[in-house]
């Protein structure tokens, strides 16, 4: 792709629709190698990534989705969002939603469109790659800091790649799940998943930008 640093970095975007198209096995494997340069404390590596292919994906995407179906919203092991929400971010967080759901054509009203959209998540957004991501439960909030580094260089170097991702905190809930597809032990927390694979850029729903904030906004200068 011969992307620059700020190209792939500015040119990021949560994807959600891919082609059926497959990504080879070396390529995913020099994705990780390169995102494991990431930096962490004592360089104590703290990730473990679980790559998804075939019918391995394609069972845990059954189970996931028929628990969706059901009303089943699983339970996370960690508090990821602000509880109660406050401003300014339930503001941005109400924005990127009905930018999203404008986009689609979904009214306010819709509330079967919106859960249908929800439910995407759980097939990966038809990404041929899925990615499901742990950390050992007994490492503090360093390591998870660290391994937020980690999940960036992934999506960075699968661009420089011709690929694209959409990290999903949405698996998090149905970690219950995961463990029992994938033979993660308790000792594990799934922290989140990924689709990876070719994006669809004739699909409407990747037509998104989502806005940020100028850095005189949200820096100090001294």
């Amino acid at each position: 792709m011969n992307l620059s640093i700020e190209e792939a970095i500015a040119g990021r975007r949560s994807v959600r629709q891919f082609l059926s198209r497959t990504v080879d096995h070396e390529t995913i494997e020099s994705i990780l190698a390169t995102a494991s340069r990431a930096p962490s404390g004592s360089n104590i590596q703290p990730w473990h990534v679980h790559v998804l292919q075939g019918t391995v994906k394609s069972d845990l995407e059954i189970r996931l989705l028929s628990a969706y179906d059901k009303g089943d919203l699983g339970a996370e092991e960690y508090q990821y969002y602000p509880s109660p929400w406050r401003e300014p971010f339930l503001t941005r967080r109400r924005k990127v939603g009905w930018d999203l759901y404008t986009l689609l054509g979904i009214e306010r009203s819709n509330k079967t469109a919106m859960s249908e959209q929800l439910r995407r998540n759980f097939h990966f957004f038809g990404a041929s790659v899925g990615l499901i991501f742990t950390i050992d439960r007994d490492l503090p909030i360093g390591s998870w800091l660290d391994y937020g580094m980690f999940l960036q260089n992934i999506m960075i170097a699968a661009r420089d790649k011709g690929l694209e991702t959409c990290p999903q905190q949405a698996f998090a809930a149905y970690h219950k799940i995961i463990r029992d597809c994938l033979a993660i032990g308790d000792d594990q927390i799934v922290v989140c998943g990924m689709a990876l694979g070719f994006a669809d850029w004739q699909a409407t729903v990747n037509k998104l930008t989502t806005e940020r904030l100028l850095p005189t906004e949200f820096a100090t200068f001294y």
